[in-house]
């Protein structure tokens, strides 16, 4: 077997029971580039940035994503449509596919960290047939110092073979491409999709399932960042469109991370050494630090050149309107070095309400707070998708149910430990629509959003009035610096008492409908949280 590279310790890959044609191990960025283009992997931009296409599936297939069903599992994870089973038997028939798959075959070999605290890492060994996988990974994951590299021995190993299809009707699959998780064996694999994601999610639901079970370590699916001077740490959750990306890369503070995080007794860490942000419409006005970070080095995934140019056209959709860029975090100026933050002083719940009924701005208490981070809500609005004629909720537990295999209340209930523990402040922040639903009234602008969230973060909100909401509970600030006072309430924007509780019981009793399935799960403080539906509206 050919080898080149930076080895790892002596045992290789026989750890996994890997053998090769040809292995290139920890490969420089430059090199990977090269061997992508030699490949015919993809192109160089103008801003020495690397296209590569994703094939057939340009997005994560949850569907076809499963965890491995035995003793470590069987009592621990959630089963559902959400973490789907698989057996050991399953398991084993792909990995021996694989294997043998490999044997002539050219691989890229990565030894990385997922997780930025020393005492909770994850040591990575991931296999990839492709070079620009290889290269996404070292993006995404955590370098060690070369002179580890000798020594490393993996406590996790992915193994990606995109060009490898199961056999559903033998291998235990819905269909050809699969990604599979088994923790007995630490191991992951993937095939049949090109979508380098998968690799990264992958060993994001494996966090989430350690970190808690053996760690006591509350993962999370937010950003985070930190103030230059104070230092204080804030953390925000939110599903795709609230805003997460936008309001957390603050130029008066310090990004940590903008994806996956860990909150431990000490500190919030970074999973990740890089970012993985959507590009379709990005310019650099709207978002400079995305766009300056697309150099050498970078890859943007399922994009297209303006016509006879090396310039990458973002606002082509031509193959999917979920067009990514990856990039390492030293790409971007202002970050934390490491990527570590105190306990968090504020949390916020970002949710983009196309029905216009919640306000722009509500402290929660532990209960509610439990509540909604098990609800995970936000909205679609009209012309998204073939057939939204009108806006639509979506609820995605812990603003990440794809990843999470425990059951969300496990989750919460450690959120709910934690914020009584430090005494923190968590608020939900609605980045949606005010004074009407999606098509009547108007988006709330984000001038008001960033003022909100500048005085929750200052502790000006510490030292005003509140109010209880009606429907939800939670309170509302009289006033905020810079925002008008009558935006802080979203009845009064609507002009239209009978519409606006309609509206807002009709909502509720979605929240309600939502958490029907945790409710057998959920203790008295949870349920507590749920908002209400006034009984003199319809």
């Amino acid at each position: 077997m050919l080898e080149t590279g930076i080895k790892s310790n002596k045992a290789g890959l026989e750890t996994a029971g890997i053998k090769v044609k040809e292995a290139h191990w920890n490969l420089s960025p430059t090199e990977l580039i090269e061997e992508a283009i030699q490949n015919g992997e993809g192109h160089l931009t103008d801003t020495g940035a690397l296209m590569c296409d994703t094939g057939k599936f340009t997005g994560r297939s949850p569907k076809d994503r499963f965890i491995v069903r035995d003793e470590s599992t069987e009592e621990k994870v959630w089963w559902g449509d959400i973490n789907i089973g698989i057996s050991p038997e399953s398991f084993d028939i792909i990995y021996n596919k694989m294997i043998k798959h490999l044997e002539d075959r050219k691989v890229y070999v990565r030894d990385a960290y997922a997780g930025a605290d020393k005492t909770h890492r994850l040591k990575l060994r991931v296999v990839n047939t492709m070079a620009w996988h290889n290269l996404f990974c070292n993006n995404m994951f955590i370098k060690p110092d070369a002179y580890k590299l000798p020594d490393f021995e993996p406590n996790f190993t992915i193994i990606s073979c995109p060009e490898f299809k199961a056999d559903p009707a033998t291998d235990g699959t819905r269909q050809e491409n699969f990604a599979i998780v088994n923790f007995t064996k630490r191991m992951i694999l993937i095939g049949g999709t090109e979508y380098s994601g998968e690799m990264k999610k992958g060993i994001f639901s494996v966090l989430n399932f350690l970190l808690p079970t053996e760690d006591g370590v509350l993962p999370m699916h937010c950003s985070s960042n930190m103030g230059i001077e104070e230092r204080d740490t804030a953390v925000f959750f939110g599903l795709s469109g609230t805003g997460k990306t936008t309001l957390s890369a603050d130029p008066n503070r310090l990004l940590i991370g903008d994806d996956e995080h860990g909150w431990t007794s000490k500190n919030v860490f970074n999973f990740e050494g890089g970012c993985y942000a959507k590009a379709i419409d990005l310019t650099e006005e709207n978002e400079p630090d995305i766009y300056r970070a697309i150099k050498y080095g970078a890859i943007v995934e399922n994009t297209r050149f303006h016509p006879g140019t090396r310039s990458v056209d973002y606002a082509n959709t031509e193959v999917t309107e979920n067009t990514r860029v990856s990039y390492p975090l030293n790409h971007i100026n202002n970050i934390a070095e490491p990527s570590i933050g105190g306990i968090p002083k504020n949390i916020f719940f970002l949710t983009c309400d196309a029905f216009g009924v919640m306000p722009p701005i509500l402290r929660l208490n532990k209960g509610q707070a439990m509540y909604h981070f098990i609800s995970g809500y936000t909205s679609k609005v009209a012309g998204t998708e073939a057939g939204v004629t009108e806006p639509q909720p979506v609820f995605s537990a812990c603003f990440g149910a794809p990843f999470m295999p425990l059951h969300p209340t496990e989750y919460a209930e450690m959120l709910g430990k934690k914020m009584e523990e430090h005494d923190v402040n968590v608020w939900l922040i609605n980045t949606g629509w005010t004074g009407g639903p999606y098509g009547v009234g108007s988006r709330i602008k984000l001038r008001y959003t960033r003022a909100m969230i500048s005085a929750a973060l200052s502790g000006v909100l510490d030292n005003v009035g509140y109010r209880k909401h009606s429907i939800f509970g939670a309170e509302i600030p009289m006033t905020c610096p810079d925002v008008p006072s009558e935006i802080l309430s979203a009845r009064e924007t609507w002009k239209n008492d009978d519409g606006f509780y309609e509206t807002s019981n009709k909502l509720a009793r979605m929240f309600q409908n939502n958490f029907s399935k945790f409710e057998s799960y959920a203790n008295d403080e949870i349920m507590a949280g749920s908002p209400k539906p006034r009984e003199d509206y319809k």
